[in-house]
């Protein structure tokens, strides 16, 4: 996974196999105007600790502080996604019904694919109307394995 942080927020996290990884790098700089960095910092110490505990099970919350990039209606749609209790899933329908946008289902479902938080805001528990797996940046694959992950653990935990 590529991280990108200050030393307050995380702004980026998502798959290295992303398609179009380089034009979103370059989106964030220029939404940021953020130099790019190799290096660690406090924020990405505590996401790395979060997602080994979230992968292990132990996490179903992160707390890493979020820098959310967007329009209003995008980071209305981010903020929605984080509602979504772990090992739930809803339907894009259901996301935009709780956003009181019923009719805004599409729109809902593009600015989900522009999550530049995979994971942490988690759009991989968003499925189509028929509970269908449907489009995930990192893969459809990757969205499986992650429900069912979520899935097992939180069956364990009740």
């Amino acid at each position: 996974m590529l991280a990108m942080a200050s030393e307050d927020a995380l702004y980026y996290l998502d798959f290295c196999e992303r398609k179009n990884l380089e034009s979103q790098q370059a989106n964030f700089q220029k939404q940021t105007k953020a130099q790019i960095q190799p290096g660690t910092n406090k924020i990405l110490s505590k996401l790395q600790q979060e997602l080994s505990a979230y992968f292990e099970g132990s996490l179903e919350k992160f707390e890493t502080p979020l820098a959310l990039i967007g329009t209003e209606f995008q980071k209305q749609v981010l903020k929605s996604l984080q509602e979504i209790p772990y090992g739930q899933k809803i339907t894009y329908k259901d996301q935009a019904s709780s956003m009181n946008r019923p009719r805004a289902v599409r729109a809902v479902a593009k600015a989900n694919g522009q999550n530049h938080l995979a994971i942490i805001i988690p759009c991989h528990r968003v499925v189509g109307s028929q509970g269908s797996l449907t489009g995930y940046s990192g893969g459809l694959e990757r969205k499986r394995w992650l429900l069912n992950l979520e899935a097992n653990q939180h069956e364990t935990h009740q």
